[in-house]
């Protein structure tokens, strides 16, 4: 049995429910993990993504921030067009420290760069990343408005926002293509910015299905059958709220990845 594809709002891009984050390949400072790990090597990492493609996931999620995370997907993925590829502009992280850009100069240097390191000339899907103020970003920068030129141009397939407030996630909705939220049991506020998207027909991600590992008694190694129970309850806690289209999980543990993937099929 393979993985569902759910249609991503009105984007014509089909999408895993399961979708491959990548933050740990690239990045393990400054990151709000329970406990630490070492990035993995190249070959460790183009195993991690030979499985995510046999186990039937076809979104891989990154961004600038996530360390080097952009340069080796371009050095490892195969096969680009068997891929949906988001990234992210907005958020840098520069010797151990986050800061953000959101003007149109930033923003049009940013996809260039995305797409150079990823070594393809379009981007499935492009969020802003944002810092926490969504309403001010969306309403007072040039971000989203840069964003939908490249997107007119053909290096965007859709566009959209990573909110960290419910009026940013609205807002968000109204004006682009799919907006990532956080959604788990501990965190349910966002249901409502889901049910505007269902409504409007745009694409919901949800980012911090397993809330980063904090609520698993396991914590981030879901080895015990509490740690898989978990696991399994968000998984299908969010994929089962009307109007979700992926939930991201990034792990660089060939075990929790196949556990994953178990668990929402």
């Amino acid at each position: 049995m393979g993985l569902a594809k759910r249609k991503l709002g009105k984007t014509g891009l089909e999408v895993s429910c399961l979708g491959f984050g990548t933050v740990k390949i690239g990045r393990n400072q400054e990151v709000k993990y329970p406990s630490g790990f070492l990035l993995p090597s190249d070959e460790e990492v183009s195993a991690l993504i030979d499985q995510a493609k046999e186990l039937g996931i076809n979104f891989i999620d990154t961004a600038p921030a996530y360390g080097s995370s952009e340069q080796r997907l371009g050095r490892l993925l195969k096969d680009r067009q068997d891929w949906i590829i988001c990234s992210k502009v907005g958020e840098e992280f520069t010797a151990g420290k986050s800061y953000y850009d959101f003007s149109a100069k930033h923003t049009q240097r940013s996809i260039e760069r995305s797409l150079r390191d990823i070594g393809t000339d379009y981007l499935d899907i492009v969020l802003i990343h944002s810092d926490g103020q969504d309403c001010k970003i969306l309403e007072s920068s040039d971000c989203a408005e840069t964003l939908l030129r490249l997107k007119a141009e053909g290096l965007i397939k859709a566009v959209g926002m990573s909110t960290k407030t419910v009026e940013g996630g609205m807002k968000a909705v109204e004006m682009l293509d799919l907006v990532m939220v956080t959604y788990n049991p501990s965190m349910q506020d966002d249901a409502i910015v889901i049910d505007h998207a269902l409504a409007l027909d745009k694409g919901i991600l949800v980012k911090k299905a397993l809330n980063s590992g904090h609520d698993c008694i396991a914590g981030d190694a879901v080895e015990s059958s509490v740690g898989a129970n978990f696991t399994e309850r968000n998984l299908r806690f969010a994929l089962d709220k009307e109007g979700v289209t992926s939930v991201i999980v990034g792990t660089i543990n060939p075990k929790h990845l196949q556990e994953n993937v178990e668990a929402v099929q």
